[in-house]
């Protein structure tokens, strides 16, 4: 069943709401009509059954029926700070890692960044969203997640809190430095991926400076992007998020 994403606040059982936002969709790709049963969201973590009640190419409505949890949130609470990313891997990773269950997403501009400034990326954002809202329709969630304007490196390792992950090819060379970490009681963290290239030695320095633990994803040397979707899928399935 279709699935769409409209402001908080918007839905309540019994309300006719309108869905102009997507009429191209509903009409033009879908050909949808009128009596269609849809499933309609508003980032509260509830989804409630919705029948579309008229559709054209510029305009729709549906009326709002009885609202339901939605199961699929995980548990952990993953932030994901990307490095900027060249040509579509940035929104790859934002797409991959929505329908894995990150909850937050904060874009970073690194020494090795390709991509850069800051005001470069933020420049993008309007695509981004687009990219995370069709990914959690898409993957059933009931959270949007978040994009938080972009950071400098430096901002990166001193804006998170809690639990901070750093996966870095270095781990594997300083003994005693990469281990798995404990996920058990843990609610929420933050995860940091490199750009191509990986981080400078004196950026994963200043990281665990700042309280930053280095981990390691492996024996194997990822590109940038598959470390950030490894990376989720594996602090997932260690919260025991992945229903494995």
């Amino acid at each position: 069943m279709h699935r769409f994403f409209l402001p908080p606040g918007t839905l309540s059982s019994g309300a006719q709401v309108a869905l102009d936002a997507y009429a191209h969709q509903l009409h033009s790709v879908l050909r949808l009509q009128a009596g269609a049963p849809l499933v309609l969201l508003d980032g509260s973590g509830l989804e409630y059954a919705a029948t579309l009640t008229d559709v054209s190419a510029k305009r729709a409505g549906a009326l709002v029926g009885a609202a339901r949890p939605c199961p699929t949130e995980p548990r952990l609470q993953i932030t994901l700070y990307i490095c900027s990313l060249k040509g579509e891997k940035f929104a790859w990773v934002l797409q991959k890692c929505t329908e894995l269950g990150v909850v937050r997403f904060v874009p970073v501009v690194s020494r090795r960044s390709i991509v850069r400034p800051a005001a470069a990326l933020d420049a993008k954002a309007d695509r981004w969203h687009a990219v995370i809202r069709e990914a959690a329709e898409q993957s059933h969630r009931a959270v949007l997640p978040a994009l938080s304007p972009a950071l400098d490196f430096d901002e990166a390792i001193a804006h998170a809190q809690g639990l901070r992950l750093l996966p870095w090819e270095g781990a594997a060379s300083e003994s005693g430095v990469a281990r798995t970490p404990q996920l058990t009681a843990v609610e929420a963290l933050s995860l940091l991926v490199g750009p191509e290239g990986g981080l400078a030695d004196v950026e994963a320095a200043a990281a665990q400076a700042a309280g930053w633990q280095i981990v390691a994803l492996g024996p194997r040397i990822l590109r940038a992007e598959t470390a950030a979707i490894a990376g989720v899928a594996a602090l997932l399935a260690l919260a025991g998020d992945m229903g494995m």
